[in-house]
């Protein structure tokens, strides 16, 4: 079984993933070869939160140029957790 941190790479902070922490709705990066199951244990774990639900997507990394050359960025995944009704705020994302 892989480490808890090995799972979550990193919380991903835009305007959309911080207004869906008024739904206790929190995005993470996660390794590609993840799945929801490994995804809900290892949050539950760093976090001691309960997890209600896991979504993911699958996002393609961008087309990125330098001068005449063109390369990608490499694909990454992502992870939407919502938190059980009644459950206490992340705290690495208090101050937000």
């Amino acid at each position: 079984m892989r480490d808890a941190r090995d799972i979550i790479k990193k919380p991903v902070v835009t305007e959309k993933s911080t207004d869906g922490m008024q739904a206790l709705k929190y995005t993470f990066e996660v390794d590609i070869k993840a799945n929801k199951i490994e995804i809900k244990k290892a949050v539950e774990e760093l976090f001691n939160v309960k997890v209600q639900d896991v979504n993911t997507i699958r996002m393609t990394g961008k087309l990125k140029r330098m001068g005449a050359y063109s390369g990608r960025r490499p694909n990454w995944k992502k992870a939407v957790v919502t938190l059980a009704p009644g459950s206490k705020p992340i705290e690495i994302f208090e101050g937000l």
